[in-house]
């Protein structure tokens, strides 16, 4: 007899499992893996065997390739003229907030 859906049920399975297609067996995670264990007060230890570390490669200043960002930018500001906080000026941030909101 034929069975139009066989072809479409072989490429289904072949997809990756999700969390939905498994009754509470699976779990996906992120692949990051532990670096260190939880004690019973709730603290937790770093285990620095379990974490990654990663070594600079020998002459890597002398390297050809270029980065994909430049390493001659200069480190941007924010531009806050007149105000002595800077960033951190609550009283900034509220006149800022009732011109945007000026109906609330």
């Amino acid at each position: 007899m034929f069975k139009p859906t066989q072809p479409l049920l072989r490429r289904v399975r072949r997809l990756a499992l999700t969390t939905k297609m498994v009754n509470g067996g699976f779990y996906k995670g992120t692949g990051t893996g532990s670096t260190g264990r939880h004690t019973k007060h709730g603290g937790f230890v770093i285990e620095w065997n379990k974490v990654r570390t990663y070594v600079v490669p020998q002459g890597l200043k002398d390297f050809q390739l270029s980065p994909f960002v430049t390493r001659k930018m200069k480190s941007t500001r924010g531009r806050f003229a007149g105000d002595p906080k800077g960033a951190l000026s609550g009283e900034r941030y509220l006149n800022r907030w009732k011109a945007e909101n000026a109906e609330d």
